[in-house]
């Protein structure tokens, strides 16, 4: 049976059903919103399809027939396990439930996804949420990701992004190692210091800063290198060099004194938080309510700036 016929069938059965309970054709068309000729054709065919006669009709009521009242019954069946399964379909698909996968970067997950998860998963309990953390940049649909959350400067794909909140960029060293080494007073300084170098980044050993005057990039080395941030931090902290790291990493040290910021009037290039997610045009609630719910919590100015 094709779609088109079992739609009609239905309707059929939705109009047969409206003529009995509505007590005749004027009525029953006025409820359905249908002229009466396009009621009695509905009627008409289920007849004809069947070879039965489902109602008497006369001048003054309609009554139904003994096997009009057997097919009446059926009907309302019929109608009612399609109306349950449309309003449980539709219910599913307009709150957050199932499982959320989700790939972010390691420190950003310990420090800040992490913790939100609780808070997103008491308005949405019906929400299951798989988060795996890593460095590298993964394929949201080969792997089975929903979304991933990413920082830094997105390349060109057909990813959707949204932009979470600002990731700045902060140049920092402890008070013990300023004390020990001196305080460079521009980027080129840099060159004479030692620098903790961020292994994944592709300008590891090039840190490109800005001012007034426009951009300039220094070359730098130094005693560490580390794919995770927190790693370089504790360097930084334990005076073991200088450090581009961002501020949702370094924010409490920098409250606390254990860092101090360096070359504040030479920004190193800030970057951005991204939530991505393929393309769709029907993007599933549990998807869209976590984003929405990340932007709530770290959008505008995030609590982690110091």
């Amino acid at each position: 049976m094709s779609s088109a016929l079992a739609m009609d069938q239905l309707t059929g059965m939705r109009v047969f059903a409206t003529i009995v309970d509505k007590g005749g054709f004027a009525p029953a068309a006025a409820a359905l919103g249908m002229s009466k000729t396009m009621v009695s054709k509905h009627l008409a065919a289920i007849e004809d399809r069947l070879g039965v006669r489902l109602l008497n009709r006369t001048t003054r009521k309609i009554g139904l027939t003994e096997i009009g009242a057997e097919y009446l019954r059926r009907c309302q069946e019929i109608i009612q396990l399609v109306d349950e399964a449309d309003g449980r379909l539709l219910e599913s698909h307009d709150r957050p439930r199932g499982l959320l996968r989700v790939n972010a970067p390691v420190t950003f997950s310990e420090r800040h996804l992490a913790p939100s998860i609780a808070e997103y998963r008491r308005r949405h309990p019906e929400v299951q949420v798989d988060l795996v953390v890593n460095d590298r940049v993964i394929d949201l649909i080969e792997e089975g990701f929903d979304m991933a959350v990413r920082i830094g400067r997105l390349k060109d794909s057909t990813l959707v992004a949204r932009r979470l909140a600002p990731a700045h960029m902060a140049l920092v060293a402890s008070p013990a190692y300023l004390a020990a080494r001196g305080r460079p007073e521009r980027p080129e300084d840099l060159a004479q210091h030692d620098c903790l170098i961020y292994a994944y980044s592709s300008e590891r050993d090039e840190w490109r800063f800005a001012d007034a005057d426009g951009p300039r990039t220094v070359r730098v080395k130094g005693p560490v290198s580390s794919n995770n941030g927190m790693i370089l931090m504790q360097a930084a902290i334990d005076g073991q060099g200088i450090v581009v790291l961002p501020t949702f990493i370094v924010g409490d040290a920098l409250r606390d004194g254990r860092l101090v910021e360096i070359l504040a009037d030479y920004r190193p290039q800030d970057r951005a938080i991204y939530a991505v997610f393929p393309a769709n045009r029907h993007l599933s609630p549990k998807v869209r309510s976590f984003v929405d719910f990340l932007v709530e919590r770290f959008g505008g100015r995030p609590y982690w700036e110091p």
